[in-house]
């Protein structure tokens, strides 16, 4: 959805002990206890954690698709995931996050810098 305020975008590592529908449930209640409320499929947001990936893992239920289904589309996520991750492979295609953000179209994307 175009109409909406801006918003950040970040791209993190983790190590956890849940499950994926586990991490799932407790990204939901963060999201929850931040404000976040599902009124609008892709609409304005006060926060959205998303999982891209569970290690190696492929999971596809109606609850959750691991690795995120549109990843490969998205620079915001794939210009940090090199950063961190850029030997990582896609578990379903192999491809790098590099190798996916080179056959993307230009996208805006700008970075921000901050300071903690």
């Amino acid at each position: 959805m175009r109409s909406q305020p801006w918003f950040l975008n970040l791209v993190m590592e983790a190590e956890t002990s849940l499950f994926p529908l586990q991490l799932l449930a407790r990204t939901r209640d963060i999201e929850r206890e931040l404000g976040r409320r599902r009124i609008t499929p892709k609409g304005p947001r006060t926060i959205d954690i998303d999982i891209l990936f569970y290690g190696t893992f492929v999971i596809n239920t109606k609850e959750l698709q691991v690795p995120h289904p549109g990843i490969g589309k998205r620079r915001f996520v794939l210009e940090p995931l090199v950063e961190i991750a850029a030997a990582l492979r896609h578990p379903v295609t192999g491809l790098t996050p590099g190798e996916m953000l080179r056959t993307l179209e230009p996208q805006a994307v700008r970075r921000l810098s901050l300071s903690l």
